[in-house]
């Protein structure tokens, strides 16, 4: 099998917009699903329900990769996962080097999921002279001064980072001159890169920033929607008393004075 040193995909040259690209890898995942459940071909609207996409621009993602399907069958989905698989390079084995074994590092090297889709974890890599040696997923790690030698040997392309912010642009720099051309970067800051180095960045906080902002907008539109109601249907507040009189039991008068509102047994 070929090593990350060996090929590239072709997706810039054959000139794949990058939004498809992302998109890809969701196309993919619901593909491989189907086939696990022996599910020999899916229609355009179901794929695209099943990624999450509108079904216009699946069809236009597909136009890239030459694949069309056929009118009232849909698409064969093992030759889709092929096809995805061999643009994206999945069908090669990607070495890959994880540097910083915190709790995030020692999470990523355990997930089961880099083994499936082509990557291989090479290499576990912490400056912590304590953590050397100590295995994390079966993985002995080793110490930074090694990451050159590690990144030569096991012919290296792809480096992920998960190190404090502080470290992290020297670790990068030091994987460029290394020779790794792709990183993915789980600290906190902000890489800066020579031309031919794609970085793709993962923050949490981010991502639970804008699911905040969502349900903070998501609330306003609820409240103004609620004032604009006329005030005999508004809801009440959940502490507000409530009237619990049945209907007509208003202005009925018993030897006692008013009816209560729930009689005694």
């Amino acid at each position: 099998m070929a090593t990350g040193r060996t090929h590239r995909p072709a997706t810039r040259s054959r000139g794949i917009p990058e939004a498809t690209v992302a998109r890809l890898p969701l196309y993919l995942r619901a593909l491989t699903a189907l086939s696990e459940r022996s599910v020999p071909t899916v229609s355009s609207e179901e794929l695209a329900t099943a990624a999450g996409v509108n079904s216009a621009k699946l069809r236009k993602d597909f136009s890239y990769l030459g694949s069309y399907g056929t009118r009232g069958v849909g698409y064969d989905v093992e030759y889709l996962v092929y096809q995805i698989s061999r643009e994206l390079g999945l069908t090669q084995d990607w070495p890959v080097v994880i540097v910083g074994i915190g709790n995030l590092g020692a999470a990523l090297a355990n997930y089961g999921g880099f083994a499936s889709r082509g990557f291989r974890v090479a290499a576990l890599i912490d400056a912590d002279p304590e953590m050397a040696g100590k295995p994390v997923a079966g993985i002995p790690v080793q110490h930074t001064d090694e990451l050159e030698k590690i990144i030569s040997d096991n012919g290296v392309s792809i480096g992920v980072i998960a190190t404090p912010a502080g470290a992290a642009q020297q670790v990068c720099e030091r994987l460029v001159a290394a020779g790794v051309t792709s990183i993915l970067n789980f600290a906190p800051t902000v890489l800066s890169v020579p031309d031919g180095v794609d970085v793709r960045k993962v923050d949490l906080s981010i991502e639970l920033q804008i699911l905040a902002f969502h349900e903070q907008r998501k609330a306003g539109e609820e409240a103004a929607a609620e004032a604009a109601l006329p005030a005999g249907e508004r809801a009440l507040p959940a502490d507000a008393p409530r009237d619990t009189a049945p209907p007509g039991a208003a202005g009925r008068k018993g030897p006692e004075g008013d009816v209560p509102a729930v009689m005694p047994a």
